[in-house]
């Protein structure tokens, strides 16, 4: 069964196993109540660096946090459509799917280091480790996908076989026979 499972299609499942519930229930506390959820762990050290350096008013912090919960429903998004890609086996062993993972690594990665920054700004230590953290899981994912390649298809050889004689309707006219 697990055959034809290359190393890069478990690790962006497991990521996806991650990242799907963690990222989902952030941008939901978000949504919710923006301020409120923008001061929760996973997000505090962008709230601190918005209120702190851009000294953004309240409607703007909401924004900001919106911005930032529609950020992370998209890295879910596209990690939610790799795993249904995976379960096809045919798309699985030819790499269709890592397309999907790499833009959810790309924007991952993005919204991690941006949140690892402010973080470092900020001064705030237990959120820079979550971000690093989350930034190195998904760094690695994506060397694993651009080092590891899909099998690339046997090529089928066909044999001509000799074909019968044409009939005599079928034969190419010659010049002396018309």
């Amino acid at each position: 069964m697990f055959g034809n499972w290359r190393i890069g299609s478990v690790n962006g499942a497991l990521l996806a196993a991650y990242f799907i519930p963690a990222w989902t229930l952030v941008a939901f506390n978000i949504m919710v109540a923006p301020v409120h959820g923008l001061y929760e762990r996973p997000s505090v050290a962008v709230a601190l660096f918005l209120s702190d350096h851009l000294q953004m008013a309240g409607m703007d912090t909401v924004r900001a946090a919106w911005l930032l919960a529609l950020g992370r429903l998209t890295v879910v998004a596209f990690f939610a459509i790799y795993l249904a890609l995976l379960c096809i086996p045919r798309i699985r062993k030819n790499g269709g799917s890592d397309e999907a993972l790499g833009i959810a690594l790309a924007i991952g990665s993005l919204i991690s280091f941006a949140s690892m920054i402010m973080a470092s700004k900020v001064g705030e230590m237990a959120a820079l480790r979550l971000h690093a953290t989350e930034l190195l899981l998904l760094l690695g994912a994506a060397i694993v996908v651009v080092i590891e390649r899909p099998e690339a298809a046997p090529k089928i050889v066909q044999k001509t076989v000799e074909a019968t004689p044409p009939l005599g309707l079928e034969q190419a006219e010659l010049l002396h026979n018309r």
